[in-house]
C-alpha cells in the first residue's frame, strides 16, 4: 500500500478543530446485527491517531466489519484503492473534493487530475463510487463556483459511464447539487454522503432515488431539523456514516472520529425513527449493498 498522502487543504482545514482532546473514546456496546460504515477517511488518521488495521478491527469488534474508504484529492483516491486492494472489510471511493477542483482548475490540472480519477476508479473492482464530489459554498466562494461545478458534472458522467455509485458532497449548496443531478440525469445508484438538509431537502433527494447518508451530526443539539429529516426517510433508503475522523457523535464530539463509534449514531438514530434497534441495523446493512453494487 502506498504511503498516508498528504493532506488536501480541504482535509486540513475540516481537522483543524478535531484537535482539541486525542484521547480515545472508549468502544460502545456492539450492535446487535453488523452495519457499514459508509464513508470513512482512514487515511487522515492513519499513522497519526489510529492506524488502519487497528481501526479496522477495531470496528468489527462492534459490529461495524466493512468500510467504505472514500479519497478526496489524488493522493487520497491512490491511498484508497490500494488501501481496499489490501484490506478485505475496505471498499473505495475515488474523487477530487468540490474545494480540491478549483485549485486544480487554477493550476491548469484539472484534466490531467479527472483523468487520474477516471483511471484509478476502474483499478480495481473493490472501487464502488466516485466521491465525494458536489458543491460546497461554505469554503469555497464564487470565484471557485464554476470549477466546482464543472468537475461535479465530469463526476456524475463518470459514474454513470463505469456504473459506480455516486457520492455527494452537499454544503450550503442543496439547490445547486440538485441542478446538477437534474440536468445531468442521476445514476443508477447515488447516495448524499452526510446529509445535511430538513425533511423538504430529503424528499427531493429521495424522489430523485437517492440514498441518505447520516453522519454522527444527527446526535448534536442544534440539529432538530436533521433529525425531522431522519424521520421523513424511509427505512430502505437509509445509511450510516463516519465521516471519520470529523464529525463525532455525542457524547464525544470535538474528539476524533473513527468507524467503532458508529453504534452510537445507529443508536441514535433509532431513538429517533422509534425503530427496533436490530431491524434498524439489518436494514442499513441491507441498504448499504444496494447503494454500493452488492456486497463485497
Amino acid at each position: 500500500m502506498t504511503d498516508r498522502p498528504t493532506r488536501s487543504r480541504a482535509a486540513t482545514e475540516e481537522t483543524s478543530g478535531a484537535r482539541r482532546d486525542r484521547e480515545r473514546p472508549p468502544a460502545p456496546e456492539p450492535l446487535p446485527h453488523p452495519v457499514v460504515d459508509s464513508h470513512c477517511h482512514l487515511d487522515i488518521a492513519d499513522g497519526e491517531w489510529l492506524e488502519t488495521s487497528e481501526a479496522i478491527a477495531a470496528a468489527a469488534r462492534v459490529g461495524v466489519p466493512r468500510i467504505v474508504q472514500i479519497g478526496c484529492d489524488l493522493p487520497g483516491a491512490r491511498w484508497a484503492v490500494d488501501a481496499a486492494a489490501t484490506h478485505d472489510a475496505l471498499a473505495a471511493g475515488v474523487a477530487l473534493h468540490p474545494n480540491e477542483a478549483p485549485r486544480l482548475a487554477a493550476e491548469g490540472r484539472l484534466e490531467e487530475a479527472m483523468a487520474e480519477i477516471e483511471r484509478l476508479a476502474q483499478a480495481h473492482d473493490t472501487v464502488r463510487a466516485v466521491g465525494e464530489t458536489g458543491v460546497d459554498h461554505f469554503r469555497t466562494g464564487e470565484e471557485g463556483r464554476a470549477a466546482q461545478v464543472e468537475s461535479f458534472r465530469r463526476h456524475v458522467d463518470l459514474a454513470k459511464r463505469l456504473g459506480k455509485t455516486l457520492v455527494i458532497h452537499d454544503r450550503d449548496a442543496h439547490a445547486e447539487v440538485l441542478e446538477v443531478i437534474d440536468s445531468e440525469g442521476a445514476p443508477e445508484r447515488w447516495v448524499m454522503h452526510c446529509f445535511s438538509g430538513d425533511a423538504d431537502v430529503a424528499r427531493a433527494c429521495l424522489d430523485r432515488g437517492a440514498f441518505l447518508s447520516f453522519a454522527g451530526t444527527v446526535t448534536f443539539k442544534n440539529a432538530a431539523p436533521l433529525r425531522t429529516a431522519l424521520v421523513v426517510t424511509p427505512q430502505d433508503r437509509v445509511l450510516v456514516e463516519t465521516d471519520a475522523p470529523y464529525l463525532t457523535p455525542t457524547p464525544w464530539r470535538g474528539r476524533p472520529n473513527a468507524s467503532y463509534l458508529v453504534p452510537l449514531t445507529v443508536r441514535a438514530m433509532a431513538d429517533v425513527r422509534g425503530d427496533d434497534l436490530e431491524t434498524l441495523c439489518r436494514a442499513i446493512d441491507a441498504n448499504t449493498e444496494e447503494a454500493f453494487g452488492g456486497p463485497w
